[in-house]
Formats: structure tokens, sequence, C-alpha cells
């Protein structure tokens, strides 16, 4: 058994710049991106550093992806204030507790996934739903944030509520606070829209020019931090401040969660282990891609489970992959996680030593670093592309959105997985049959209503294109009866099953009424080009029996099979 990862096995030192260059820049981006989204996920400051530490380790040594940067994300803060809101009142020690059992559940969860081999599980939340899903998330987030940018307080319960207090509220706005909070916010617009494109033109390289702009948001932390200080604008202006976050590395606990705690989180665990895992191996896989590398789903769930079991053992909470600092870390010419290792080394150096510096961080900035990192992730070209090419996939977006929007977070990974599992059913409940003929000249079998191709008066070719179960079966048969009816002439049925990778029990019951009910008209059933493991099963059952003699290796056989017959029957009426 291999004690050491491949990539650090066989490590070279040429991929040392590029790792440290990387963990460097990685850092210096994930320090107010931590402190941020535990504000978010209602946590103390802390909290954020201590999530951005051993979790990056953790992964690093199970994870399949070489660039992939792991930590606090805004859509998994928001979901873990989401679920537990309701049982703490934020910022206080049982809810730190709780953030971490929940980082542990989330962890067991995502590790038993992965040692079960359950990779497969992302395939159930569709690239729209997700789309939707996290673009509602980073609405509500941008909505939540809103109050913080103008020193207002809320007590709304949905985002429409939030929008109206805030009207309501704005002009008891605290000046300091605004002018703080959106000098902030067009700042880092600017950064993010215009910035690179303005440095490439005095002359740098386009990666570097990308690569400063990304690094703004630690720009603003610290240009804020010595104007509230310098001013001391908390005390004479009453802006809201980090204030003391605590010094020296978390100590490490094992936590054991009360029965009461794992009945109220081990849904919300679920699904952020579901989300989280989808995020990440989405954006693994789309920096893989680059690199001609590889992303094994099922070690992407052990590796993120480990860096969730790390995250609760250090105080942490859930944790994933985050899409920002991954396409930076790749960007900066990351090699191997031990870019993410150096990160954890230099977060931890700045929790031991360099707390102190951010006493006087406006909350006001913290919140305009979450706007503008989220209003990235809100993708209107997906529900775009999907309502030109399939309304049921941009209407699953559009409903999982709503849903997020209306009833929060949880409700809408809810909607989003039945929605998912209910649009793959309907599409499979009411597969494409076609009618198919011989192309001339050639042994292929192509749809009559698109092809020029040679038919038999007494042959019914039919093509399902689904693998046939419970959904469909039924369906599959009334139509296969009712082209018969509408057919006299027909004397040989042929079912093509190229595209059929299962049948069920149900559609096998089907298929042998099918057969007695033609055969009872003197009509013969046929399958040809069924599939090996399909063909497995097919053989020591009923309609096996029934059809031996009456299965094909290709249409080509059975049309031959029934023209033989055909010339057969010529000749014996002659």
């Amino acid at each position: 058994m291999r004690l050491l990862p491949e990539w650090l096995a066989h490590y070279q030192k040429t991929k040392l710049p590029g790792d440290l260059t990387a963990g460097l820049i990685v850092t210096v981006m994930l320090i107010p991106q931590s402190l941020a989204y535990a504000m978010l996920a209602g946590l103390p400051p802390e909290i954020g550093l201590y999530a951005s530490v051993l979790p990056l380790v953790a992964y690093a040594l199970l994870g399949s992806s070489m660039t992939l940067a792991v930590g606090p994300v805004a859509v998994a803060s928001l979901m873990t204030a989401s679920a537990l809101q309701p049982l703490a009142q934020p910022g206080t020690e049982q809810y730190v507790v709780l953030a971490a059992t929940l980082a542990l559940l989330s962890g067991i969860m995502l590790l038993a996934f992965g040692l079960l081999r359950l990779g497969f599980l992302a395939n159930f939340l569709s690239h729209p739903v997700i789309s939707g899903f996290i673009s509602g998330s980073a609405i509500l987030i941008t909505v939540s944030q809103l109050k913080h940018l103008f020193g207002l307080t809320t007590t709304a319960n949905n985002v429409f509520q939030e929008l109206f207090q805030l009207l309501v509220q704005l002009p008891q706005a605290n000046p300091a606070t605004t002018v703080l909070g959106l000098s902030t916010l067009a700042f880092l617009f600017f950064a993010r829209t215009y910035l690179s494109g303005v440095l490439q033109k005095v002359g740098l390289k386009q990666k570097t020019a990308s690569l400063i702009s990304r690094l703004a948001p630690m720009v603003a932390v610290i240009v804020s931090i010595i104007t509230v200080a310098q001013w001391n604008l908390a005390a004479e202006a009453e802006v809201a401040i980090v204030g003391e976050v605590p010094a020296g590395l978390p100590s490490l606990n094992v936590l054991v969660p009360s029965m009461n705690h794992l009945a109220a989180l081990w849904l919300p665990a679920l699904l952020i282990s579901l989300v989280g895992f989808v995020e990440s191996v989405s954006v693994a896989q789309s920096l893989a891609l680059k690199r001609q590398e590889r992303i094994q789903p099922n070690r992407e769930l052990l590796g993120l489970g480990a860096a969730n079991m790390a995250s609760a053992l250090s105080g942490g909470y859930p944790v994933t992959g985050g899409f920002a600092r991954s396409v930076v870390n790749f960007a900066a010419g990351a090699n191997t996680p031990l870019a993410g290792v150096i990160s954890a080394v230099l977060m931890a150096i700045v929790i031991a030593s360099l707390t102190g510096l951010f006493h006087h961080l406006p909350q006001a900035v913290l919140s305009a670093t979450i706007i503008i990192a989220v209003t990235a992730l809100v993708d209107f070209s997906t529900f775009k592309s999907a309502w030109q090419y399939d309304r049921a996939d941009a209407l699953s977006l559009v409903v999982t959105l709503i849903g997020v929007l209306l009833l929060g977070v949880e409700a809408g990974v809810l909607i989003g997985v039945a929605l998912s599992l209910a649009v793959l059913v309907w599409r499979s409940s009411r597969p494409h049959i076609a009618i198919v003929g011989r192309v001339p000249g050639t042994e292929h079998f192509r749809n009559v209503r698109r092809h020029k191709v040679d038919t038999l008066p007494n042959l019914l070719a039919l093509r399902v294109d689904e693998s046939l179960f419970f959904a469909n079966a039924s369906l599959v048969q009334s139509h296969i009866e009712r082209c018969v009816a509408a057919n006299p002439k027909v004397e040989y049925v042929l079912l093509l099953c190229p595209a059929v990778n299962q049948i069920d029990s149900t559609a096998l019951e089907a298929l042998t009424q099918l057969q007695e009910s033609l055969s009872a008209k003197g009509i013969q059933f046929m399958l040809a080009e069924v599939k090996g493991p399909v063909m497995d099963r097919l053989h020591e059952t009923h309609l096996g029996r029934a059809l031996e003699g009456l299965i094909f290796l290709s249409a080509h056989d059975a049309f031959k099979f029934v023209e033989e017959r055909n010339l057969d029957s010529l000749a014996f009426s002659r």
C-alpha cells in the first residue's frame, strides 16, 4: 500500500517554483475570502481562517486534482448559515460547535461515498439545475450582504422581504459605512472587469495582468484597515468592524455529536456534500482537461471527505473546491497539490502571528468582497442556450432558481435533485421510436421519414432509442400494437435494440405479452441488435425461449430472413 500520494512520491524539483508562486498568490486571495465567507456563514472570522489550513493538507494527500484549491466557498457558507441559524444564534459558541459538527458529518458522508465508489451521484444533478441553484444562491448571497454595505440591520425571511426592508431603511444608512462599502465595490468591479486590460496596455503580459487583478480584494482589505484605523472610524462614525481575531493555531478536538444534532444536521450535511462534490468535480475536470490530466470522482470524494474531517477537527466548517481560487491556482503555475500545502503553511503563519492586523477591517469591505465574488456565478448564458435547445432544461433551471430565492438553499437543492430525476424519467418514459428500412445498397437501417429506404410490405421494423423499463414499457407496447393495427399486411414485427442497455421485469412482461398477442394473430415477433448483457438475461426467460431462432445479430440478417421466407412462400404458392 502506497503511503505517499503519487504526486509526492515522484515529485520533481522543477515543479517547485510554480507551486511556490501559486501557493503564495492563492494565500493572498484566500485571506480576505476566508474572513468574508466566515461572516457569510454567521461564524467568527477566525473560523474561516481555521478552515483554510488542515483541509488543504488533507485534500492534497487524498484528492486527484493537481490544481483544485479547497477551502471556504460562498455557496457552502450560505448553506451552512441556512442549516444552523434555526438551531443557534450566529457567532455563539454553540453555533461554532454546530458548524464543526456539520463539517464532520459532511466529511463522514463524503468518505463513505468514496469508499463505496458512489462518484456517479454527481450525475443526479443536471448542469441546468446546478446553474439555477448556483445563480439563485449567488443572488441570495448578494441581497443578504447589501445591509452590511449600508450599515443597516434587517429581519427578513426571504430575499423579497430583505429588499423591501432595505429600501425602507435606506435613509438611515451609515454614511461612512456606505462610502467604504460602495467605493470598495466599485474598485473590485473595476479590477475584475477592466484592470487586466489596463495593465496589458501598459506592457504587462496577459497572465501577469490577470493574476494582479485577482489580488484586488487583498488591496481593498489593506487600504480599508489603514483608513479605519487612521480616522478611528469604528468609534467616530460607528463603522462596523471585524474586531478582535484570536491569535494562535486552533486546538484539535474530536467531536462527539449528540443525537439531536445528528437528527437536525444529517440532511443539510448531505446536501452540502452533494453540491460541494458536484461543484468541485466540475471545476477540477475543466482544469484537468487543459493539461490532459484525469480526475477520479471517487478519489475526489475521499479528498473532500478528508478535508471536511480535518476542518471539523480544527474547529472549521464545511469546505469544498473553490472556482475562482482554483482558476488562479492553475494560472499562477501550480503543478501539484503542494501549492495547496504551501498555502496552508502560510495561512498557519497568518493565524499564529498576524490576526491582530484584521481588527479594524470593516464588515462592509468583506461584504463587497463577497458580492463581487458571487455575482460572477450568476449565469444567464446557460438559460439562454437551454431555452434555445431544450425548454425542459430551461424550465428546470428557472424553477430551481426560484425555489432557492423563495424557499432557501436546502429546499432549492432538493427541488433541483427532484427536477433532475423527474426530467430524466419523463424523457425516458417517452422514447423515440422509429419505423426503419434498409438504405439501398447497404446493410444500414434508417428512419423511413428521414431517408429513402427499402422496406418489405409484410415486415414492420422499428427501432427504440431507449432502455426499456417500467416507465416506458406500456408506451412501447401500445405504440407497436397501433402500428400493427394500421398495417393489416404485417406478418413480421422486428424490434431493433441498439440503444437498449437494460430491460427490467416490467418491460420484459410487456414484451412477453406483445409476443403472445402477435403470435395469436399469426405474426412473428423478432429482435435484432440486442446487446450482450441484455441477451444474457433474456436467454433464461420465457420470452427468450419463445424467440429462439428469431433474435438476430443485425437488422440486415433479420431483413434477409424475411426476404427468404417471402421467396419460399412465393415458390410454394406457385
